[in-house]
């Protein structure tokens, strides 16, 4: 029932999306919940969800977030950005999704997307919402302040930038794949640029810089936490609204933007991960009767994509690994890590997915389809290694 349950609650979540993004979410978790957990207790993970003040606090800055974008937009400054930077327009929407996915942040997506969508204006949703998400998180994989690689590495017992160095072929592949399957689909003459000092740089980038930069300094110097995402996305706001150059109409950006739908999306997110981890769906797909590095890479990829998280799975399959074999080898790791993590990027329940499809109202489905190919030829070449070194 546990398996059928989970199964249901991910179709259930592909299918509601293509009509509502926001509310895809909270049907799977229910469907989930009432496969596996008394109804009491679904009960009690959604109230205690929907109260829980640090998620409140979250879904409200999640839902600000997209105003950032429709102020730069609108004043112009994602102009001043995008001609500032003169990139060639493949690198600069890999770039400017590169850039975001290395600053901590919550809803991080949704700051590269007002980038993406002026220098893809002429793509599908389709494809510049798997740009977004293919190269925001292919960097993060070797990122030595990736909070997902740090507390992987020291669950496994691994030095970080040890770590990193094994990782590094999966992750040159994945940036060669990306550009085959996406990159190379773009078209270098389609984006029409003014000519623009580099001095203009300094209000959009001040404006995209100080959300992460606040919401990092606050958690770590403050022990903020949500509020500290709040903050920064408020000051975001108020510096695009400050330096524009012409008069915003605020409201008709709220109307386009349509912040309440990223709010949803975020509730939603946690909803179904408490429901999650309430039911007994992980410690049933770190349980399948495999060889122990077999399972820890094919459970690790079915973790993440049932939790759209890199941590909450690596803490399930690292312990289970080191249970059965004792220690965790710089290859194994870089093997498990990547499967997790490109579960995790494909995920339906991934956040940064999701809100991306919703700014560029794409449907879930076809984005996480677009992915696949890619991601399946990733975690196919880990599973060759792993099967190589079990012989």
């Amino acid at each position: 029932m546990t398996w059928i349950g989970f199964l249901v609650s991910l179709i259930a979540v592909l299918v509601i999306s293509r009509k509502s993004l926001a509310l895809g979410l909270i049907p799977g978790a229910i469907i989930l919940g009432l496969f596996t957990l008394p109804v009491g207790v679904l009960l009690k993970q959604l109230l205690d969800t929907i109260t829980d003040p640090n998620i409140l606090l979250l879904a409200l800055a999640m839902g600000l977030v997209p105003l950032i974008g429709g102020t730069m937009r609108d004043s112009g400054q994602v102009d001043d950005l995008v001609a500032g930077l003169h990139l060639p327009r493949r690198f600069l929407l890999a770039f400017s999704a590169a850039l975001m996915g290395l600053l901590p942040m919550p809803g991080g997506a949704l700051l590269s997307a007002p980038i993406l969508e002026k220098a893809g204006s002429d793509l599908g949703g389709n494809l510049i919402s798997a740009i977004n998400n293919w190269f925001r998180h292919t960097f993060i994989l070797i990122y030595p302040l990736s909070p997902a690689l740090i507390v992987s590495a020291n669950i496994a017992g691994i030095d970080v930038y040890r770590a990193i160095i094994y990782v590094f072929p999966l992750f040159a592949l994945s940036m060669i794949l990306g550009y085959i399957f996406y990159l190379r689909r773009v078209e270098e003459t389609a984006v029409a640029q003014k000519s623009s000092s580099r001095l203009n740089l300094i209000v959009p980038l001040a404006v995209i810089l100080s959300p992460p930069v606040l919401d990092f300094v606050l958690k770590r110097a403050f022990g903020l936490d949500a509020s500290a995402t709040l903050i920064g996305v408020m000051t975001g706001i108020s510096l695009s609204v400050l330096f524009s150059r012409v008069r915003l109409n605020l409201g008709d950006i709220t109307r386009r933007t349509r912040p309440w739908n990223f709010a949803f999306i975020i509730l939603g997110m946690f909803i179904y991960l408490h429901v999650f981890q309430k039911s007994d769906a992980g410690a049933m797909i770190a349980s399948l009767p495999l060889p122990p590095l077999l399972l820890a890479v094919l459970a690790g990829f079915l973790l993440g994509l049932a939790t759209g998280r890199v941590q909450l799975p690596a803490s399930i399959i690292f312990p289970v690994y080191l249970g059965a074999v004792g220690m965790v080898t710089p290859t194994v790791f870089a093997l498990i890590y990547t499967s997790v993590y490109f579960g995790y990027i494909i995920s339906p329940v991934h956040p940064c997915l999701v809100v991306t499809c919703e700014y560029f109202r794409t449907p879930v489905r076809d984005v996480v389809v677009s992915l696949a190919a890619p991601t399946m030829i990733v975690v196919g070449v880990v599973l060759a290694i792993s099967a190589a070194l079990m012989l």
